[in-house]
């Protein structure tokens, strides 16, 4: 025997894809979410089966019976199996005397029908409703509807029937005629039973239950088919209209008790949520009825106990076709010897509550759940059912007893998800911004080496050839005919010894003074010394406050003027040149921008290069905005360039932005850029 503690149904981890449908199905709200796993708390669990039935991914492993089972069968003490009356919906291609001879060839010694079982419990209830008129009843046939009032209707124990199930019927009869010493086997569709089996007030009574799959499971080991077996009969008492049973209502047919729509003292009320809903009623009182008699699943023909895809009606067919069939074969008056018979027998169990109800949080509590998943108001609140509640106060519920999960909510998850895109895009942004920076930065450090390498060896011997062709044109007649060659040789050793100089000031080989200095000052410096067309005019947007920041006035001034000429040269046909300047925090900020033609965005990322120009041959040595880069890295900032080439889109113009710290964070040393 299994302890009494043991799960009906746990979950196969690795096959939970959390998609929440257990939960929704779960009529007692027994599956918890732990880590986004579903997990069936026993405590709670009715044994309905639903989630099992429900679950495409075979996640839901049930509590098996098998091992005791064939321990039983080979111990000394003779086995009978109790067939449930829903056998004909599970194995509907073998004839039934056929499929007996099968159970017979496993070493069962008695093969019996819980449909007698049934019959007693039907006239159990003819017999109970006719001596107490005036009293109402919940049936107790389904021992998942007597789990669910016990944890969660306990008020309603006094009115579940003093009745045993026909399992339990069928067993007590069997002991009565065999002896005690007979160990007793359920083979059925459900999975409750396996929890009515091992329940306090009855205990020992069933030795084992197994479901129509297990027994399939148990045919296929002991390499048992329809093939090899000798047809036999059900051993007796044979049952009679108790083999309706398993279809809705078919205790009432069998009681011959009428659903009056008129009367309404019977009802009847069948699947997982209806059950739900109409023990509720009968709770408030809002139905007044003597006898409620209701079945967790459609009928037991869809037990979660069953391995057939058949549809319902075809079973409902199944079954009434077989009970028509045993009728012709059934001897009346034997029926009703035996039914005279136990029916003296005892047949009333006693019911336990056992409350596992929760107290609701308070209201407040429910809004703090409900905020933490931005549900602020009303309209927040979709009642999507996406997480297995049906409402979200529900769910939030359930967060708060800790059974459920924040994630478990649909929009919200969508909206954590968008909310970290976002931040992984702009980390991504971020990250290439810096991986851009970083290879400018060392490609600019080998040139600038490079560069360092080739103006040491060049302006040795460029100041001597600039040197000598100035003493050969000072000494020269003006007449003389090589007096404009010599000419052409000055102006060109000039232009090499500027190229040289960029090269230098692009590699840093001079030191940095920095000193404190007012930035509004070193812009109106570079505007007053700037010497701008006459068709360009020059615009410092003023500030109210003086920003000073740790910086090396020559190089921020190199940096500026190298700007304002860029801008100069991109505005042949004039414009304006505007300065902007402020501070943020801990850093100044300086732009520079002009109304030119703008930098095609294809340039964009060249324009910090050496010797990358867009300027005619001999204009320009490309160096001037990579001097410019070298000098902001190495005060520690960063420049940004914004620039439109397109007049479609708006008007033209390129802006440079360069931002640096207000205090030297480093010593500055002349490393290259």
């Amino acid at each position: 025997m299994k302890p009494a503690n043991m799960p009906l149904v746990t979950t196969i981890k690795e096959r939970c894809r959390v998609c929440y449908t257990c939960v929704r199905e779960c009529p007692a709200k027994a599956i918890r979410i732990v880590e986004q796993q579903a997990e069936v708390m026993p405590e709670r669990c009715i044994g309905c089966g639903n989630c099992v039935r429900v679950c495409s991914q075979h996640a839901k492993r049930v509590t098996s019976d098998l091992d005791h089972v064939q321990a039983l069968l080979k111990g000394s003490d003779p086995v009978a199996a109790i067939l449930a009356p829903s056998f004909p919906a599970e194995f509907v291609d073998i004839e039934y005397e056929i499929f007996v001879g099968m159970l017979r060839s496993l070493g069962f010694r008695l093969v019996n029908e819980v449909g007698f079982g049934a019959d007693l419990v039907a006239a159990k209830y003819r017999h109970l409703l006719e001596r107490n008129p005036d009293e109402r009843y919940i049936a107790t046939t389904c021992p998942a509807i007597i789990g669910y009032v016990e944890r969660y209707h306990p008020e309603l124990v006094p009115f579940l029937a003093p009745i045993v199930s026909p399992m339990l019927a069928t067993a007590r009869m069997l002991h009565r005629r065999h002896g005690d010493n007979l160990r007793i086997v359920f083979i059925g569709p459900c999975i409750a039973k396996k929890g009515e089996a091992t329940s306090d007030a009855v205990v020992g009574e069933v030795d084992a239950v197994m479901t129509f799959v297990e027994l399939g499971l148990l045919f296929e080991m002991a390499n048992v088919s329809p093939s090899r077996v000798e047809p036999s009969d059900f051993d007796p008492p044979h049952g009679a209209y108790g083999g309706l049973f398993p279809i809705s209502r078919g205790m009432l047919q069998a009681a011959n008790l009428e659903e009056d729509l008129v009367t309404g003292e019977v009802i009847a009320a069948d699947g997982h949520q209806e059950f739900v809903d109409a023990i509720r009623e009968f709770e408030l009182g809002d139905v007044d009825i003597q006898l409620l008699e209701c079945l967790c699943c459609n009928g037991c023909i869809m037990g979660p106990g069953i391995s057939s895809e058949t549809p319902l009606f075809r079973r409902r067919a199944q079954v009434s076709r077989y009970v028509r069939q045993r009728m012709h074969h059934v001897s009346r008056a034997e029926w009703k010897r035996n039914l005279a018979e136990y029916l003296k027998g005892d047949l009333t169990r006693e019911f336990l509550a056992n409350d596992q109800r929760i107290d609701k949080p308070s209201q407040e509590s429910i809004q703090q759940i409900l905020r933490q998943m931005g549900k602020t108001k009303a309209e927040d609140e979709l009642n999507c059912g996406a997480c297995g509640y049906d409402t979200c106060r529900e769910h939030a519920i359930a967060i708060y007893r800790g059974i459920a999960e924040s994630e478990m909510c649909l929009p919200y998850t969508i909206e954590q998800l968008k909310k970290t895109c976002g931040e992984l895009m702009l980390s991504h942004e971020q990250l290439a911004t810096a991986q851009d920076a970083l290879m400018q930065s060392e490609k600019l450090a080998s040139m600038g080496q490079l560069a360092a390498g080739i103006a040491h060896e060049v302006n040795n011997p460029l100041s001597t050839v600039l040197m000598l062709s100035h003493v050969l044109l000072d000494e020269s007649r003006p007449d003389a005919p090589e007096r404009e060659d010599l000419a052409m040789i000055v102006s060109e050793a000039d232009r090499c010894k500027k190229i040289v100089a960029g090269l230098l000031h692009f590699a840093r080989e001079n030191r940095v003074e920095v000193r404190r200095e007012d930035v509004g000052g070193l812009i109106a410096r570079v505007v007053l010394a700037s010497k701008a067309p006459d068709n360009i005019t020059m615009h410092v947007e003023p500030v109210q406050e003086t920003i000073w920041a740790e910086v090396d006035r020559d190089q921020i001034i190199q940096v500026l003027t190298n700007l304002v000429q860029n801008a100069i040269a991109a505005m042949p046909v004039g414009g304006t040149i505007t300065f902007r300047y402020g501070q943020k925090d801990s850093q100044v900020w300086f732009s520079v921008s002009d109304t030119g033609v703008g930098i095609p965005e294809e340039n964009n990322k060249k324009v910090f290069e050496p010797f990358f120009t867009t300027k005619k041959a001999g204009e320009g040595t490309g160096l001037g905005l990579a001097v410019v880069y070298g000098i902001v890295k190495m005060h520690h900032g960063d420049i940004r360039l914004e620039s439109n080439a397109d007049p479609a889109v708006g008007p033209t113009g390129t802006t440079f932005t360069v931002t640096l710290p207000k205090t030297r964070r480093t010593p500055i040393t002349g490393d290259a850029a």
